[in-house]
């Protein structure tokens, strides 16, 4: 059974994850995956996650590569004994491809999240936040291949309904206004890019603060437009 501190320490993690204090997070997922294993076996369900987890902080913490070979080992795991089509597989699938592009390989990443979102759009449904997840991915890793302009027409698409799905102040709304924000500089607009990045900052201090890492990777981009606008 699992332990009331490893529970503890579950809820204590992701908050500090989502806060952007990765590496504790990826530390104290070391110790809740230990705990796991020890109580439950190597294969219990919430082992899994709990590999899946440690994967994702790994990444978060700066190290894509282990990251991404972390989620390729739990991947045949999971579909062995959850099903592939498991949301927790699908998940696994869905970081390994995001990490497969920060560890360098973003045609991979891209032909990896286009593999998988029509799975996820049937598994889970069209609106459901995971799909929209891939979604943004796919587009984002779209761009990352070379391809500026379909990452930006991909992220206009998607952008209403992240706002009228999970609501236009949610972190992984914002999410989308960056990297849209983004993609029209890369596509040509560099002025388009600035005044987005202008009007998203004081969204994204106010909802994850100044000292987050998304809100820090923000500015750096306005600095960026803002030297390449006209």
């Amino acid at each position: 059974m699992l332990t009331a501190q490893a529970n503890g320490m579950r809820k204590i993690a992701r908050y500090l994850g989502v806060s952007g204090d990765y590496r504790t997070a990826k530390a104290l997922y070391r110790k809740i995956l230990d705990n796991t294993w020890a109580n439950l076996g190597s294969e219990h369900p919430v082992t899994l996650t709990a590999r899946s987890n440690l994967a994702r902080w790994t990444g978060w913490a700066g190290d894509a590569t282990a990251a991404r070979d972390q989620l390729a080992a739990l991947l045949p795991v999971e579909e062995r004994v959850l099903g592939a089509e498991h949301a927790q597989t699908l998940l696994t699938r869905h970081n390994l491809a995001r990490w497969t592009g920060d560890a360098g390989d973003a045609v991979a990443a891209r032909d990896q999240f286009a593999a998988l979102l029509p799975i996820r759009e049937r598994v889970l449904g069209a609106e459901h936040p995971s799909t929209l997840a891939t979604r943004h991915n796919l587009a984002r890793w779209t761009g990352q291949a070379g391809d500026a302009v379909a990452a930006r027409n991909q992220l206009i698409a998607l952008l209403p309904i992240r706002e009228r799905v999970l609501g236009a102040e949610h972190p992984d709304t914002l999410a989308t206004r960056h990297e849209l924000a983004r993609w029209m500089g890369w596509a040509g607009d560099a002025a388009a890019a600035r005044d987005q990045l202008t009007a998203l900052l004081p969204v994204r201090q106010c909802v994850s603060g100044v000292n987050h890492p998304d809100t820090r990777s923000i500015r750096a981009d306005l600095a960026h437009w803002t030297d390449h606008a006209p």
